[in-house]
């Protein structure tokens, strides 16, 4: 019996399907809630527009992140980034973002299988997909990521022909970094957690092939098609890591459940939006302009950014209600797992704005 199937204890018929049927009612009962002091709204940029409302940010340790952020630098280095390129990864504060965002541990090496990771998801995002003046170009963007699969999920010998794919590999710092992140996150880890994050990684890579396409060709997408693609491209793919760093795993069964992957994609989403909101005028300021909710609403009404930005507040402040409203349902399941794992992505999303108003790439 699942999880799901025990916190079903509403009577009803039996049998195959129907232990989620029957949860379903229940979820879609809840109970009226007072407000939760784990939500806040919070200013941000120059305070000009309305706040977002966010989860508090749950732990602000320097002391953590500076020692995760040096190692990352140092690992930078082993993978063959050069030294200025090695000190930038060290400076963009990505063991920042996972001492802010993983707070159930505070064991750095635990910490560093979000920041490896990050580091190695953004270095192929600025220099594959979005950084023009970094030689990141829409044609040569898919064929780079094909080259990321092989490196993250490493592919079955092939006699000659993987001499040259293993050279491939070996002589680019970014394919290097993710296979190692990889590495790190399969030495503590479980090959099913390995591989969930590898797919998921996949499949933003279909969404950044899609921005490719949209800016080689000059024909930007409506808002809802961004979105939808957005939706898979966006920080579902770091939260996928929030057991492995805590030391445990939420089973397979339980992590694609429909209404746990629904929080998911909720929590992803409006981490994202808050990327978009703080990203606006460095995405609109490049040669090949980058994809952007707020650009993306902006031109489909006509309207002005300001206005747009408005939009996408709104949008960002109802996935996060959204995401609070269906944790609050699910708090009955009987899983110290899920359990944990819930209550991981709200601290997700509160240290993912905490480190987004905080870090200088943004200002």
């Amino acid at each position: 019996m699942t999880e799901f199937a025990k916190a079903a204890v509403l009577p009803g018929p039996s049998g195959l399907g129907t232990s989620a049927a029957r949860l379903l009612a229940k979820v879609e009962t809840p109970e009226p809630a007072a407000p939760d002091p784990a939500y806040v709204e919070r200013s941000w940029g120059d305070g000009s527009f309305k706040p977002m409302y966010v989860p508090i940010a749950e732990r602000v340790d320097p002391a953590l992140a500076e020692v995760v952020d040096d190692r990352v630098g140092a690992w930078a280095l082993e993978c063959g980034f050069k030294p200025d390129e090695a000190e930038l990864m060290r400076k963009a504060g990505f063991g920042r973002l996972a001492m802010l965002t993983h707070v159930d541990t505070n064991d750095p090496e635990q910490l560093l299988i979000a920041a490896k990771l990050n580091a190695a998801w953004w270095a192929a995002d600025d220099l594959y997909a979005d950084d023009s003046e970094r030689g990141a170009t829409p044609t040569a963007l898919p064929p780079r990521l094909a080259l990321v699969m092989a490196a993250m999920d490493p592919v079955a010998p092939a006699g000659e022909f993987s001499l040259e794919l293993d050279n491939a590999l070996r002589g680019d710092p970014v394919l290097i970094a993710l296979r190692a992140g990889i590495d790190h996150l399969g030495a503590r880890s479980t090959p099913s957690v390995v591989q969930r994050v590898n797919y998921s990684t996949f499949a933003m890579f279909v969404s950044w092939d899609a921005y490719a396409a949209w800016r080689y060709t000059g024909d930007y997408p409506p808002a809802w098609e961004y979105l939808a693609a957005r939706q898979h491209d966006s920080f579902y793919t770091s939260m996928t890591l929030i057991d492995a760093v805590g030391g445990y795993e939420l089973t397979a069964n339980l992590y694609y459940e429909p209404h746990v992957r629904k929080l998911m994609m909720q929590a992803g989403t409006a981490s994202v939006m808050v990327n978009d909101l703080f990203s606006v005028a460095k995405d609109a300021a490049d040669e090949t302009p980058v994809c952007n909710m707020v650009l993306q609403i902006a031109a489909d009404r006509n309207i002005p950014v300001e206005e747009a930005t408005e939009i996408t507040v709104d949008l960002h402040n109802q996935l996060v209600r959204d995401f609070e409203e269906g944790h609050r349902n699910l708090l009955g399941v009987p899983s110290p797992e899920l359990q944990r794992f819930l209550k991981g992505l709200r601290a997700w999303m509160g240290g993912g704005f905490e480190w987004h108003a905080t870090n200088p790439r943004y200002q």
